[in-house]
């Protein structure tokens, strides 16, 4: 991964210290956080975030600037699969509504 994943990794990593019950792997290119097992977020090459939501709210999320399908490879996501691209989210605020919003999904989830 290059440095604007890593940094964004480390972001996502300080803010999820006190959220018990997260871990980090890596998969599908990128340094994935999840919480009881699914997956919440991840930090991708050229700091861009991978934010797993229900299809729902990622239709409807999709439609805010700096957010879009993700697309791994050569083939786009599902709704429920978002790339949030690193001018979005410069600051830890902006982070933490998507952390907030994954976590949600993934508590909803399980």
């Amino acid at each position: 991964m290059d440095a604007a994943g890593e940094e964004l990794a480390d972001r996502v990593r300080a803010l999820l210290s006190t959220a018990g019950g997260v871990e980090e792997r890596r998969m599908f290119g990128t340094r994935a956080f999840l919480l009881d097992g699914h997956i919440l977020v991840g930090a991708r090459p050229g700091g861009t975030l991978l934010v797993r939501v229900d299809e729902e709210t990622g239709a409807a999320l999709s439609t805010r600037v700096g957010v879009a399908r993700a697309v791994m490879g050569t083939r786009t996501m599902a709704t429920g699969w978002l790339d949030v691209i690193a001018d979005a989210i410069t600051d830890d605020g902006e982070l933490m509504y998507w952390l907030d919003v994954a976590r949600e999904n993934a508590e909803g989830a399980g």
